[in-house]
């Protein structure tokens, strides 16, 4: 399908949005390209976990120092991808978009290069590029669409981790078995380029309105935009408690052979595909329905859980539920940091990022605190549903404003 864009002040919009009466269901193959570009740039979060006693034994440092290097990249992304923003604002978006990519594609490869410490700084600055694409990807596509679809085409862009997910960390996983750990990462840095490449074909625009940053910086001290962020750490780190340590538990408690454990963590994976899709429909007409209905899940399957935990059959089940209500949350979650920071979304984008990468992070954290107490380890579950509860809450007040 050949989509015609023209500009409005600046702003780039299909053309079915200026024909009185055109109307198109699908969206721009632009954003379906920027999903893809996240797919590529996503497998490289997800893989490393696959390959991590790999990756000690072969640079010769023990598995809680390798650990780190899960630890950069997430810093690199919570620290420097709003800064990184704001560095980026007065670049054209297709520029934006493709150097960082390219950013992303030269510090993976630099990292497979060299020993330990190169690689540790290596990963910090692939998060740093990562969260800058991300936030100026999810811009981009709601540029490209009319604002009814806003929610819709940001879920699409944020599906390309779901895949990532399902596919990209288990497939490099994979390869990485046969060519060592550093085939996997090799294959992500040509997917990256195969990205960079295809976002030629995004139109290289900007937004409407002459980027000030001093405007995107008072926008973002809204309060309200820092209680959808608060929504945003609880609920992730809500469901990433209970994935985290899922296998772990089919392992020791539902005592599933190992061979199932890996296809029980694809479903979760196949429901975050279909949650994206299904948010992005439903969050452009009512996000607060979506973002109650996703928490309200979160917390109810958590507790579930702890209860069926021993019966595998069940526990597959409500790992396929839990990645739908997890992921219908995401994008009412954009929808919202647009909608309020309608004047800063390239600042607010990779704020939202940074809250996504915050919330997965602290889940050691929070387990740690548990477990180390003598806790079953069912009961990060219940940690998870404590979080998301408190996430409702939250929505209701942001409703309520």
């Amino acid at each position: 399908m050949v989509v015609d864009f023209r500009t409005t002040s600046g702003c780039l919009v299909p053309m079915d949005a200026l024909v009185p009466g055109a109307v198109s269901r699908r969206l721009p193959t632009g954003v379906y390209v920027l999903g893809f570009c996240l797919f590529a740039m996503g497998s490289a979060e997800f893989l490393l976990a696959g390959v991590l006693p790999a990756v000690a034994a072969d640079l010769g440092v023990s598995l809680s120092s390798a650990g780190y290097l899960i630890s950069a990249f997430a810093l690199g992304v919570v620290i420097g991808g709003p800064p990184f923003a704001v560095l980026s604002l007065r670049w054209k978006r297709r520029t934006a978009l493709m150097v960082t990519q390219g950013i992303f594609a030269v510090s993976v490869a630099a990292g497979l290069l060299g020993g330990y410490p190169i690689l540790l700084v290596a990963r910090a600055v692939a998060g740093i590029a990562y969260a800058g694409f991300f936030a100026v990807a999810t811009v981009t596509a709601i540029n490209l669409v009319t604002p009814d679809r806003n929610a819709r085409a940001s879920g699409v862009v944020v599906s390309g981790l779901s895949v990532a997910m399902v596919a990209g960390g288990p497939a490099g996983t994979l390869l990485s078995h046969f060519t060592q750990w550093r085939g996997g990462f090799w294959a992500v840095v040509a997917l990256t380029l195969v990205g960079l490449i295809g976002c030629r074909a995004i139109p290289d625009g900007r937004s409407a309105a002459e980027p000030d940053v001093s405007r995107e910086l008072a926008v973002i001290r809204n309060p309200r935009l820092w209680g959808i962020w608060a929504i945003t750490v609880l609920t992730t780190a809500a469901y990433m408690l209970t994935y985290n340590y899922l296998a772990a538990m089919l392992a020791g408690i539902t005592r599933l052979p190992e061979a199932w454990i890996p296809a029980v963590l694809v479903l979760f994976g196949v429901g975050a595909f279909l949650g994206l899709s299904a948010g992005g429909r439903i969050a452009d007409r009512r996000p607060h329905a979506a973002l109650s209905c996703g928490a309200v899940g979160i917390a109810v399957l958590s507790l579930v859980m702890v209860v069926a935990i021993r019966h595998g059959w069940a526990v597959a089940l409500l790992a396929f539920l839990l990645g739908i209500a997890a992921f219908v949350l995401n994008p009412a979650l954009y929808g919202r940091v647009f909608a309020l920071a309608a004047h800063a979304p390239t600042l607010a984008g990779a704020t939202t990022v940074s809250a996504f990468q915050l919330g997965i992070s602290i889940t050691p954290v929070l387990a740690g605190a548990v477990l180390t107490q003598g806790a079953v380890l069912p009961a990060v579950c219940v940690v998870g549903a404590v979080l998301a509860l408190s996430a409702v809450l939250l929505i209701f007040l942001d409703r309520a404003r």
